[in-house]
């Protein structure tokens, strides 16, 4: 049948096709291109680039060479690849911030943690490390087989003797088609440890294979935070550690502070680390940040960030560690080449992997040499027979025609075998002598000697072991160094157990432009009212205190937005400062979104199903939800009522379910009426009106009222009056409510309401951040419809913007027992009602 275009072509099923073709595809990657083998930690393009050089006599020994000549060498004979992947793989081998111990040598540029590039292959130069010559110690040896390569004209080796466990010191990483490895580097003298302790206890656990390995050890130093993630990687093959960067805190001569970096995580490009501070500080997502510097020269990394004078660095610290690479993971997943086939190993399946592939090497070393030494113990044998006959071998020589007749009489007449007639032939006269007489006497028993002992290791499994044992200790004697990486306990919080953290009463405050903190609530004093008050924070302009609350340390903190959002935090969690200084802007402690800000926070120390939160907005709606509908809020916010356009929240206050409620407006308006006039309603639910408002007001405040208690109002001009809560009726939700207040231009709307008794205190503070500690006994009681007294001194273009309650405390008295008055202790001056 004659060869026609028609005959040539096959039917074939595309789906089928398609899914050979690609498994094919994927088998070469995971095989040949992209895992490690286990025994020797190499991918196939760098056992070949290490044959290359090794082949090349490029040697630690020996001078460098282009490194374009090396890559040559590999593409032409072993790797069927472009010449940039050799490159990048030889420059990788050479850098000492991926490699834990670096395989290659190079001279010249060879890049750098900046994430500068190498330098072009025919500018560097480069040569095999002293290492990496035990990767290839012994090669000569029979100790490995080899294939044919991708041409089949040259031979390279299956894998390396290596002499070291090169896959856990060094790690690799790569992605395959369906699977990745990426394995940490450790500590050389750790891991041979290991490789120790599993040789003499093959069911040792992992626990105790810890106490040897406590960790990876990358090359560029930092810190693990936590051991669960290591324990977990070591017994699974798979985990996730986190790694930070080393950071000392320098304090300066003019009371400032610095923070110094001298060691990054692992893979950590130093270049875009700074520039990705530098943008937080210019969104303004990170505060306190006044000068960037990367003063890292030959003699280490040092890179400089000074923190403003009222900042505290810790604090900072902390959210550079939450937004940047200073803090990052490393998702361990210990996948290589068993046997050609991928498998996910543990720790111990790692050593013990490499202890085998070491036994075998041992042992194809020994019978190499065991054979190399029989045949030579055979030529000395043949060499004695000779000198024992020398006279009659000398004859037979002499006599014979050809050297083919001369071995064939040595043979016949002698009992020699070819190979001895033809060392007898190859002699020289000088071994004639009676001293070489007795070198090669001395020589054949000294080979019979290390016969017997090649013999006796291959019978003895231990005495194989012994041998790596001592070899493998000689490798660390050499090479090992300090640990670099440093591994804290704990967890990733500085302190998990709250436990830990003393419970004390704490003053939160947050400011309009959104900057929060705490501090002790002993931190303010008492003062009589009139007094002008403390400086108790140092504000920006247009900026101004809109929250204040007291709580504790331990309290679980809700903060809800204008937008009806609610986060969640601890008290601990909010960073502490001094009382001058304007604290944490929030967006570093709360996913805010944009346009979004705080104008309620609720302390709450147990989700119950009991109790409940109120919320009431600024067009008066109300709504009451169940607390633990709060309980699991997630890091990004939670929906907390579901508001109408334009509507704000206003405020949020925790119930029992059986109290009075008490909205009041900025006219001076006030409804009272029973929670349960609110039914309870999902957690995105409107909610219904609480109060009917005239076109011009808005509500400013919402609070519990208790029958012992009074109504305190504030104005914006500083006054202030108290009136009990019995003059206000109970009323139906929704109606305009009673007048509570007499509103001139002399003391202003309203700003703030609040439910107080006599062992109240109160904390005033302006739109200057000027704070005033008030007992409430020192304000007048009054009638619903009064103006009030003056509770605050203020200055041209201030006005009272927040109030809060404080419970007094004794701690507030000085030595002689007595409140402390003023500023300073110093008397103030009554004002008039």
């Amino acid at each position: 049948m004659a060869d026609t275009p028609s005959s040539r072509i096959h039917e074939i099923n595309i789906s089928q096709e398609m899914r050979t073709s690609f498994l094919d595809y994927a088998m070469s990657v995971i095989v040949s291109r992209a895992l490690p083998d286990v025994r020797d930690g190499l991918k196939p393009v760098h056992r070949r680039i290490l044959y290359a050089m090794n082949d090349l006599g490029i040697t630690a020994d020996k001078t460098y060479k282009k490194s374009a000549r090396i890559v040559g060498e590999v593409i032409g004979k072993y790797h069927p690849h472009g010449d940039s992947a050799v490159y990048d793989a030889m420059v990788r081998m050479a850098q000492d911030f991926n490699y834990r111990h670096m395989l290659v040598d190079g001279h010249g540029n060879f890049g750098s943690i900046d994430g500068d590039a190498a330098a072009a292959m025919r500018y560097t130069e480069a040569k095999m490390s002293k290492i990496s010559m035990e990767l290839l110690r012994d090669i000569n040896k029979d100790t490995i087989d080899y294939q044919d390569n991708y041409d089949g004209v040259e031979k390279e080796p299956v894998v390396l003797p290596s002499r070291f466990p090169n896959l856990l010191v060094n790690g690799s990483s790569g992605i395959a088609v369906g699977m990745a490895t990426n394995i940490p580097p450790h500590h050389l003298g750790e891991i041979i440890d290991g490789v120790l302790a599993v040789s003499e206890n093959p069911e040792v656990t992992t626990m105790e294979l810890m106490d040897i390995i406590p960790g990876p050890d990358f090359p560029t130093g930092a810190h693990i935070i936590g051991r669960s993630g290591i324990r977990k990687a070591y017994e699974t093959g798979k985990g996730s550690i986190t790694l930070r960067a080393k950071v000392d805190v320098e304090q300066k001569s003019n009371g400032k502070e610095s923070i110094i970096v001298t060691e990054l995580p692992y893979q950590v490009n130093k270049a875009k680390l700074i520039e990705k501070i530098a943008d937080l500080v210019r969104d303004k997502r990170i505060d306190g940040i006044t000068d960037l510097r990367d003063e890292s020269d030959r003699r280490g990394m040092r890179i400089v960030i000074e923190v403003r004078r009222d900042a505290n660095a810790s604090v900072l610290l902390n959210n550079l560690y939450k937004h940047t690479a200073l803090q990052t993971s490393f998702g361990i997943n210990t996948l290589a080449l068993v046997n050609g086939q991928p498998k996910v190993l543990s720790l111990r399946e790692c050593l013990q992997h490499y202890l085998d592939h070491q036994v075998v090497i041992i042992r194809r070393r020994t019978e190499f040499e065991l054979r190399k030494a029989e045949a030579r113990a055979h030529i000395l044998e043949g060499l004695k027979i000779a000198l024992d006959h020398l006279d009659e071998v000398i004859q037979l020589i002499r006599s014979s025609q050809t050297a083919d007749i001369a071995k064939e009489g040595l043979m016949e007449n002698f009992s020699l075998s070819e190979k001895q007639a033809q060392a007898i032939l190859d002699m020289r006269l000088q071994r004639l002598t009676g001293l070489e007489r007795e070198k090669i006497e001395a020589e054949y028993q000294s080979l019979l000697a290390l016969i017997a002992e090649l013999r006796a290791i291959l019978a003895d499994e231990e005495k194989v072991l012994e041998i790596i044992r001592e070899e493998l200790i000689e490798v660390k004697e050499k090479f090992s160094n300090d640990r670099r990486t440093e591994i804290l306990d704990g967890g990733i919080e500085n302190i998990e157990d709250e436990d830990l953290i003393p419970e004390q009463s704490i003053v939160i405050t947050l400011t309009h432009n959104g900057y929060i903190k705490r501090l002790p609530v002993s931190t303010y004093k008492s003062q009589r009212r009139g007094g002008r008050g403390i400086q108790g924070m140092n504000m920006n302009e247009n900026d101004f205190v809109e929250q204040l609350l007291t709580t504790s340390t331990h309290d679980t903190i809700l903060f809800f937005t204008n937008k009806g959002k609610v986060y969640r935090t601890k008290g601990y969690e909010i960073p502490e400062y001094s009382r001058t200084a304007k604290g944490l802007p929030i967006i570093n402690l709360l996913k805010v979104e944009k346009g979004e800000w705080i104008n309620a926070i609720i302390p709450v120390k147990e989700f119950t199903d009991t109790d409940y939160l109120f919320f009431t907005t600024k067009d008066g709606i109300a709504k009451r939800t169940p607390l633990s509908s709060f309980e699991n809020i997630r890091t990004n916010g939670l929906i907390a009522i579901n508001l109408r356009e334009e509507d704000e929240l206003i405020s949020v206050r925790l119930t029992n379910g059986e109290q009075h409620m008490v909205i009041g407006t900025k006219k001076g308006l006030l409804i009272r009426f029973d929670e349960n006039d609110v039914r309870s309603m999902g957690r995105t639910a409107t909610g219904v009106k609480g109060i009917t408002l005239a076109s011009d007001d808005e509500v400013v405040g919402m609070e519990i009222s208790e029958d012992e208690d009074d109504i305190l109002v504030v104005t914006k001009n500083g006054y202030g009056k108290r009136t009990p809560v019995e003059d206000y009726r109970i009323q139906t939700r929704g109606g305009k409510g009673l007048k509570t207040c007499n509103i001139t231009e002399k003391n202003g709307d309203v700003v703030a309401l609040k439910s107080v008794n006599l062992d109240d205190d109160l904390m005033l503070i302006t739109v200057h951040g000027v704070l005033i500690r008030v007992s409430v006994e020192d304000i007048s009681q009054t009638g619903r419809n009064t103006q009030g007294v003056k509770l605050i001194r203020l200055g041209d273009d201030e006005y009272v913007s927040t109030v809060a309650r404080v419970q007094s405390e004794d701690e507030d008295l000085d030595e002689e027992g007595e409140h402390l008055e003023g500023p300073q202790g110093e008397e103030t001056e009554e004002q008039e009602d």
